[in-house]
């Protein structure tokens, strides 16, 4: 059991393989926070809270004891109105225009198990002595309304995930203002803020900084998780690195609009909420109604980033992704994109197809493109039938051309979107999202479907079933192009409107179980033109994700390093591209495009048929290496061991679960004259065991490689990288 209460002080103490979270009811009532961190042994823990009376200006909801503040002391769920001036986890609007609510204790149960949260992605188990679950129960009389917390501690993996949810057990409706799904607050503010940052091109760089007074944050407001942010953050001990220091991490599993928070207060302690982005959100509990909050997965680390990112790798990767294809290894790809854009016909893609079986390729994607009259990207989304013109004898007629070259077919669709110059459109212009009487605007020339619709969820169902009906189809690509303006619903009234955006990502959580459960052979990749919707949410439905839009393997160094932060590498999608590279124009080897593609699930963007016999040798080694270290880079344990955000080299490495192979990638960006002899400790290797080195010469011992490092960068030239194999003997 990893949850312990004591009856007599009401303490809870929950526990993870390396964590303890700790928290009491005061004899008010009332929940306050005693600890996070290192695991402690169970006990008398009520001492750690800490009560005195810290200011005559704060305000006092007891007389008779000064020392209870809600201004000052530590919350567990903070809520707004009752003299606790941060920022609230909850707040609701009544009936009578009130916001104030509060919220006692009622009782609690532990439960075996992990409960399932209804129509939202979470992490799971598949054996009930995985984990253990308390719900508290508390209740705000006056309103009605009662409120569960969800705390479930996993026995073998080093996290503990929380959830809300809020029951309306009166006569009344009330409005949902902010649901957060978590608050911590930290005795201290002694620490760096992380967050993961950027743009389309350019997603999740790992932005570092200390911690001041106020509040610093990350949010979307964009209707998706987004490629400027990503539902993450963590706070670290200051210098905190790879491998020492303590590290806190807040992973929100949802995958629309968001907000992460980090509150400094008057008395330089912190409070850290994530949850759904309270901006432009409101939801109206009728009597009887529920509203639950999606989950967020904390993860306490003593060994630095390092630490933290291995229990969210084996986490997300072992019990939130699911299906066939969580355990199975993926295949290598060559999509047409690059190759071809809009412009092919079915010999062009059979061509390119055999030219990838030849190489040693497994599966063909066609991508955009393929259906309606779509020849640029101003049309057709929606219309979800084969383009005769393009392809007369049908799709089925091109996946057996396909297929008969002895590769697997795969195909990209767009599912969430309608463009203005569409049959869909035509008849049924009410279904994205709109707003009566204002602008609809466009972006990519596309609109947004209104998923929070019904009729519309049906629809998509129906069409995307049909296709994939229609031919052996192993594989989907599901795009997402945009994000939401305009975020209204024909369908709803005025007052509920503000639901539209949330409904919008419960309609789709919908569309995406309904259809990859119908499909539970077909590999089903998320994207958001690249790596703009790279979540937690998505994983749960599709195990792996278009990492980003810009294929460059110089730039690639950070976007995968920053998102392997907290997404395990079986969840990057990883390809080669053609140079000049299309995105940045920059021209690299095809050996460093391979050693960093080779780092992800591995393939191929460009024409094959147009490579030199020179190119064709290569790429078929490439092809051949990856199948021998397949197995070890998505499913192995991954370790940084240089960062791109430091320096001009960048280092990773991957050990097998059971330690016997090794796979090290370097990787330098430019050249330097007279450069100092580098050499490269490696990490997670047995110290009293041997290692030989794979098609070489040589046996290393552990802890040489470990502590003294091979040598590294002794090749001239710009974009050099290098790949070292090891066995151990």
């Amino acid at each position: 059991m990893g949850i312990f209460y004591t009856e007599e002080k009401r303490l809870f103490h929950l526990q993870t393989v390396e964590a303890s979270y700790v928290f009491q009811v005061m004899p008010t009532g009332h929940l306050t926070h005693l600890y996070y961190g290192k695991k402690l042994r169970h006990g008398d823990l009520s001492w750690l809270q800490v009560r005195q009376e810290r200011s005559s200006f704060s305000p006092n909801p007891v007389p008779e004891d000064r020392t209870i503040s809600f201004d000052t002391l530590p919350q567990e769920y903070p809520v707004y109105g009752t003299s606790d001036f941060r920022n609230p986890a909850l707040q609701l609007k009544q009936e009578n225009g009130s916001t104030v609510t509060e919220f006692l204790y009622t009782g609690h149960s532990i439960v075996r198990g992990k409960p399932q949260l209804e129509g939202l992605p979470q992490t799971y188990i598949e054996q009930e002595d995985e984990a253990d679950t308390l719900i508290i129960q508390l209740e705000d009389a006056v309103a009605g309304i009662k409120l569960e917390l969800s705390y479930t501690a996993y026995n073998h993996y080093n996290a503990i995930t929380r959830s809300a949810r809020i029951t309306n057990t009166g006569a009344a409706t009330s409005e949902i203002l902010r649901a957060l799904s978590s608050s911590v607050d930290f005795p201290h503010a002694d620490y760096e803020w992380l967050q993961l940052s950027g743009a389309w091109v350019r997603e999740r760089e790992m932005i570092r900084k200390p911690l001041t007074v106020g509040t610093q944050s990350v949010e979307s407001r964009r209707g998706s998780s987004s490629h400027q942010q990503n539902p993450f953050a963590a706070l670290l001990t200051p210098g905190a690195t790879e491998v020492s220091g303590e590290v806190f991490g807040f992973s929100l599993v949802y995958s629309g609009s968001f907000v992460a928070a980090a509150e400094v207060d008057q008395f330089k302690t912190t409070r850290l909420s994530l949850g759904i982005n309270p901006f432009e959100f409101g939801w109206q509990l009728t009597p009887g109604e529920s509203f639950q909050t999606p989950e967020v997965v904390m993860v306490y680390s003593d060994q630095g980033l390092g630490g933290m990112s291995r229990s969210y790798h084996a986490l997300y990767r072992e019990r939130l992704a699911r299906g066939k294809f969580r355990d199975q290894q993926r295949p290598i790809l060559v999509n047409n994109w690059e190759a071809t854009y809009f412009n092919f016909n079915a010999d062009k893609i059979e061509s390119i197809a055999a030219a990838g079986k030849e190489l040693g390729i497994e599966l063909f994607v066609l991508d955009d493109g393929w259906f309606g009259h779509r020849d640029s990207d101003n049309s057709s989304l929606g219309d979800w039938v084969v383009d005769k013109k393009k392809l007369p004898d049908g799709l089925d007629n091109l996946v057996k051309r396909v297929t008969d070259t002895g590769m697997q077919f795969g195909l990209w669709f767009e599912p969430e979107m309608i463009s203005p110059d569409s049959e869909l459109y035509k008849a049924h212009p009410d279904w994205c999202l709109h707003v009566p009487d204002r602008r609809r605007t466009e972006g990519r020339q596309q609109l947004v479907l209104d998923m929070s619709r019904k009729d519309v969820q049906d629809e998509i169902v129906r069409m995307i079933t049909d296709i994939l009906s229609s031919a052996p189809i192993t594989y989907v690509k599901w795009d997402m192009n945009r994000n939401m303006t305009e975020i209204g619903s024909a369908q709803l009234p005025a007052e509920r409107q503000k639901e539209t955006a949330h409904r919008y990502m419960l309609g789709l959580y919908d569309v995406m179980e309904r259809i990859t459960s119908q499909f539970p052979d077909i590999l089903f990749e998320s994207c958001s033109g690249g790596g703009g919707r790279f979540d937690p949410g998505m994983l749960y439905y599709m195990p792996q994700t278009w990492t980003s839009d810009n294929t460059d393997a110089v730039s690639r160094l950070r976007i995968q390093y920053g998102t392997s932060l907290v997404y395990p590498v079986s969840a990057m999608a990883s390809h080669i591209s053609a140079v000049p590279n299309h995105q940045v124009e920059r021209t690299t080897s095809l050996e460093t495009r391979g050693n960093v593609a080779m780092s992800g699930n591995f393939g191929y963007e460009l024409d094959l048929t147009k490579f030199t016999d020179e190119e064709k040798s290569v790429v078929a080694a490439q092809v051949e290496l990856y199948k021998e270290i397949r197995e070890l880079v998505q499913f192995g344990v991954f370790y940084r061991l240089l960062s791109p955000f430091e320096g001009n080299e960048t280092a990773w490495m991957f050990v097998s679960p059971d330690g016997v192979d090794v796979a090290v990638f370097y990787f330098r960006v430019l050249a330097e004259p007279n450069a100092p002899l580098a050499r490269l400790k490696l990490t997670g290797l047995d110290p009293d065991r041997d290692y030989a080195l794979v098609n070489g010469d040589g046996v290393y011992s552990g802890d040489a490689l470990m502590y003294a490092g091979i040598s590294v960068g002794s090749k001239k030239g710009d974009f050099h990288s290098e790949l070292h194999r090891f066995k151990r003997v």
